[in-house]
């Protein structure tokens, strides 16, 4: 089961409520909890592809979640390995720096 997220609440609760309850409610606790049709594991490997190849700061706590919800070093590396070639080699090298933090620094 995906942890209930509040980051929009957190964030932009009060200055942008619904974007926070679309955030929280829709994205993270109607979409991320289809656990039946998507492990949660194979989401985040979607979901930090997407944000690889456009080159977003969320990538970095998507990363993180990733790790959390059993994606492997192994498999983060294939992944920013493949993307490389479609994304652009200076996103694959940034998306190594943040994979590299995150799962060394433990």
């Amino acid at each position: 089961m995906v942890k209930k997220q509040t980051a929009g609440r957190d964030h932009l609760g009060d200055f942008a409520p619904k974007f926070a309850e679309l955030n929280d409610d829709v994205l993270f606790g109607q979409v991320w909890s289809r656990e039946t049709k998507l492990t949660p594991r194979d989401r985040s490997l979607i979901t930090v592809a997407s944000l690889l190849t456009q080159g977003v700061p969320q990538l970095e706590a998507h990363m993180k979640m990733a790790k959390q919800n059993g994606v492997t070093q192994d498999e983060m590396v294939e992944l920013i390995t493949q993307l490389a070639f479609y994304a652009g080699w200076p996103k694959a090298w940034s998306a190594f720096a943040l994979a590299k933090q995150i799962y060394l620094n433990h």
